[in-house]
């Protein structure tokens, strides 16, 4: 059935309705190709000037240098928040997690004396009570702790752990299973089964100590998840613990700096609906997450060494009213992190990114719209491709792909670049690419298949030449017919009969096959195509399958060459009882319908028509005449100034009410002195015929006989005119003579 044969549209269809699939499951090696598409989002848009309110005071080598290999004593933490304070900071994130208590020697003498006091039975109160003061006093974790309280804008964070395998050491679930407070003021579960929508969980917490967790003005985790690939390219605002959602550690800070009261979730049974930091609102996907909107490569914020903070060597007027983020930058001591500029990127200036885009409102989005948007992409360029690809060149094809693809480049470029929204490229990307790979290899197969067609069909035919013009463009012989202007060219052998019957069938056999090439080669060598053998007749048309603006010219050509290689083959045979060859040629130019004719499996390539006809009617003229070619008035309109000719009559032949004039091919006009005399008193003549003047006519066609005596039409037309000197015409007499035969 037609319905389920495959073509070139169907096929790009099926393609791109493939790549839809492809696109719902969601394949895991396409979402990652997706992934560092949109790094080179990144990487083609380039830095971008981050705002004013972030600074970063490093714990760079230039610090460890000055102030000592890490881990330092936390009161050197303390000095710094001391000083941050003074110089007016409204905010300060350490991206430290203080979990562990700091074990100094001042603290390691005050313990080890105080066990000697209670080895010595010494049981004085007011002496423990001074030892433990001063002990407090004298903590690292303490001095830290006031100095935070001190502050009063100080944000902590603590790591979540997700599994298991996570824990390190002698560390338990049990050890790390701690309460904390949520960061979100507001959580709201739509439904029973929004409260099952599985969201990032943890099960224990590497929380700082308590003393520390008490003195801060807000905290919150850590944690950001990377993709497949290891690069970080979102975050999720939102983790399951204990049955509470908790904030990141960047959330807290904004909210501390924006001095909003209030941060809202909430969820319904398809994720996480909304975000809400005061009036702001932070989009997020189903699961939460925050795409990363980054600035450019590490050092896009200003970075401040620690050391130079201490040392007084910052002016103060750097760190008014502005977020200050402390945290390691030097190798070895930072986390490392890989992004979409660099593989090798801190995390401290992952969360300045973060704060970066919360406060300004321009962190990267993928709307819930985009997945329609990709599937109309994949859709609509499907479509276009599969409509376009079948019909044009495989170069012009390539580059209509080419300017396709750049089309929704740009688009998705541009939606990057001017709204921070990630359409997504892949999967439209992928579709161009596959549905031209198949349409151009269905084409090339079904070209092929009609190459090998057309050369079974044509190549005993036409030329080889000609036959490698139509393998160029094989669509112009699709099954049907076309009306153009050609050239048909019938040729006959006179009497083959007679030939026939004087003549062994082996022998026939054999004189056909030669006769037939011979004249078969000559068609080719004008580059006509022989449309079919009919015992000793051929049937050659010129002008098609190739254009050919001189067809008739083609065609009258080969006719005369035709007549010469008939008489040389009459002189190569020269034994006894070889009969005297000669041949007939019918040439007609006109409009016809040309084309593959016949079933889809089988089919001819021919010409049909009325012009056909007249063309098959001026062949049997000839013996009429006694002639050897003769063409129709539209076949010499085209041919007179290089064909030399003569005019035989007008006629009406068989099966037509319109008469034809027609003319005898005789020679090219380099033709001898001779034949031009001839045609000239032969056309004297015949316009005296015409006239009615039969004497004057006779007298000139036996001039006529003179330059050639075996001139079959001056014959022809003296017996003519004793019969009408005889037998007079009507008065209306036209001249026009009417065939009763074909």
């Amino acid at each position: 059935m037609k319905l389920w044969r495959i073509n070139a549209f169907k096929l790009g269809v099926l393609i791109t309705l493939g790549v839809v699939c492809l696109y719902l499951l969601k394949i895991p090696f396409l979402e990652f190709i997706e992934l560092k598409a949109l790094d080179l989002q990144f990487l083609a848009r380039g830095t971008e000037k981050p705002g004013s309110e972030i600074v970063l005071v490093t714990i760079d080598e230039k610090s460890l240098d000055e102030l000592g290999r890490w881990p330092w004593s936390r009161r050197v933490i303390a000095q710094g928040l001391d000083l941050l304070s003074q110089y007016g900071v409204k905010v300060i994130g350490i991206d430290i997690v203080f979990s562990e208590p700091e074990q100094e020697s001042d603290s390691r003498t005050v313990q080890s004396f105080k066990e000697k006091v209670r080895d010595l039975g010494l049981k004085e109160p007011s002496l423990e009570q001074w030892l433990e003061s001063w002990e407090k006093e004298r903590s690292p974790d303490e001095l830290l702790a006031q100095a935070i309280k001190k502050a009063g804008k100080v944000v902590l964070g603590y790591f979540f752990y997700t599994s298991p395998e996570e824990l390190t050491g002698q560390k338990t679930v049990a050890q790390k299973d701690q309460d904390l407070p949520t960061g979100y003021s507001l959580t709201r579960f739509k439904s029973r089964r929004a409260k099952d929508f599985p969201l990032v969980k943890a099960f224990a917490v590497e929380s700082p100590l308590p003393s520390l967790a008490a003195a801060v003005s807000g905290s919150g985790f850590f944690n950001i998840f990377p993709d497949q690939d290891g690069s970080i390219r979102s975050i999720p605002l939102v983790v399951k613990y204990h049955d509470q959602l908790y904030s990141p550690f960047t959330v807290e800070i904004v909210k501390k700096y924006l001095e909003e009261e209030t941060l809202s979730v909430q969820v319904a049974d398809f994720g996480v609906e909304e975000i809400r930091l005061g009036q702001h609102r932070l989009l997020t996907n189903e699961q939460g997450r925050l795409l990363i909107n980054y600035r450019g490569q590490a050092k896009t914020f200003p970075h401040y060494s620690f050391s130079d903070l201490l040392k007084g060597r910052l002016s103060p007027t750097l760190f008014k009213d502005k977020i200050a983020l402390i945290g390691a930058t030097a190798v070895g001591i930072y986390d490392l992190r890989v992004m979409p500029f660099s593989s090798v990127f801190p995390g401290l200036e992952i969360h300045a990114n973060i704060i970066d885009n919360l406060l300004h409102q321009d962190y990267l989005t993928r709307p819930n719209w985009t997945a329609i948007l990709n599937i109309i992409a994949i859709i609509l360029t499907g479509l276009i491709l599969s409509l376009t690809l079948g019909r044009i060149r495989a170069t012009w094809g390539f580059l209509f792909v080419v300017l396709v693809f750049l089309a929704y480049f740009f688009i998705d470029r541009y939606f990057f670049q001017r709204f921070n929204q990630w359409l997504g490229i892949v999967y439209p990307g992928l579709n161009i690419v596959l549905v031209y790979l198949g349409i151009t290899a269905f084409n090339y197969m079904t070209e092929e298949r009609e190459k090998r067609k057309i050369r079974g069909a044509f190549q005993y035919y036409v030329a080889p030449s000609v036959v490698s013009e139509m393998l160029k463009n094989p669509e112009q012989l699709r099954l049907g017919g076309e009306k153009k202007e050609l050239t048909v060219l019938f040729s006959d052998i006179r009497g083959f009969t007679t030939i026939s019957e004087q003549m062994e069938p082996e022998a026939l056999v054999h004189f056909l096959n030669q006769y037939l090439t011979r004249m078969t080669n000559l068609v080719f060598r004008h580059e006509g195509l022989v449309d079919k053998y009919m015992g000793d007749a051929i049937m050659a048309i010129f002008g098609a399958p190739l254009p050919q603006q001189d067809h008739a010219l083609r065609a009258c050509l080969a006719a005369l060459d035709m007549t010469q290689e008939l008489y040389e083959m009459q002189k190569e045979e020269q034994t006894p009882g070889t009969p005297k060859l000669a041949a007939g040629i019918g040439i007609n130019t006109g409009w016809m319908v040309v084309g593959n004719m016949g079933s889809e499996s089988r089919f001819d390539y021919t010409v049909l028509g009325d012009n056909v006809n007249l063309g098959s009617r001026l062949e049997g003229l000839n013996k009429e005449y006694g002639t050897n070619i003769i063409i129709s008035e539209f076949t010499y309109e085209n041919i007179k100034d290089q064909i030399l000719c003569r005019e035989l009559d007008l006629v009406r032949v068989k099966g037509k009410d319109k008469p034809v004039r027609i003319y005898e091919v005789l020679n090219r006009l380099d033709a001898p002195d001779k034949d031009q005399e001839l045609v000239t008193l032969f056309h004297k003549a015949l316009a005296y015929y015409r006239q009615k003047n039969w004497l004057e006519a006779i007298a000139l066609f036996q001039k006529a006989l003179q330059l050639n005596p075996q001139d079959h039409p001056s014959q022809l037309y003296l017996s003519r005119c004793d019969q009408l000197i005889q037998s007079p015409p009507p008065t209306d007499w036209d001249g026009i003579f009417t065939f009763k035969t074909k």
